[in-house]
């Protein structure tokens, strides 16, 4: 038995985690979940900067801006899309682990896999009707900011996007660990 097929060496770990690829996919990977966790970033940082001059403008203004509170919630709305990618690569999204614990390691990346898989699939199936449903807004504007709805609406493409485009890194990292993993079985005597 080798250490591929061991038993997780703590149970309440969650699923194993697919080790990162080197080399230029491994750096373009990186490139952008560190872009993705800044844009996220950012837009985390407006939420807060625009809720608090909200609650200043209540206190301490004779008037309360009312593009606030629509800003924040634009700015949620896209805080969740850009970040989606990220969640996923990292195993973080809310999910049930009845049986993954179970799974030696080798089944972890398998599960891992199949998971990816089907939420790669399911996100780029969706992605034209999210283009679709993006249009729906080029003739309506925001109430208060005046905004172009497109904008708004597009953030449905980038969650879909960004959660195939991670969903296939996902994919391509567990079946390059699945691979290596039966290299290193094949190797040891």
């Amino acid at each position: 038995m080798s250490d591929f097929d061991s038993e997780p060496s703590d149970p309440l770990h969650g699923i194993t985690e697919i080790p990162p690829l080197g080399g230029v996919f491994g750096r373009l990977v990186k490139g952008l979940d560190r872009l993705f966790a800044l844009l996220a970033s950012l837009a985390l940082l407006g939420i807060a900067a625009v809720v608090l001059l909200q609650v200043v403008a209540r206190v301490a203004l004779p008037f309360v801006p009312a593009w606030t509170e629509e800003l924040s919630r634009y700015l949620f709305i896209y805080l969740v899309a850009l970040s989606s990618g990220l969640v996923l690569r990292r195993n973080r999204h809310v999910n049930v682990e009845l049986f993954q614990h179970l799974l030696s390691r080798r089944g972890q990346l398998l599960y891992r896999a199949l998971c990816c898989l089907a939420v790669g699939l399911f996100a780029a199936w969706m992605v034209p009707y999210a283009m679709q449903y993006a249009q729906v807004g080029a003739f309506q504007t925001s109430p208060t900011l005046k905004v172009p709805m497109n904008y708004i609406f597009f953030s449905t493409v980038a969650l879909l996007g960004l959660s195939a485009l991670y969903a296939a890194i996902g994919l391509i990292e567990a079946c390059v660990a699945l691979a290596d993993g039966e290299q290193h079985v094949q190797e040891t005597p």
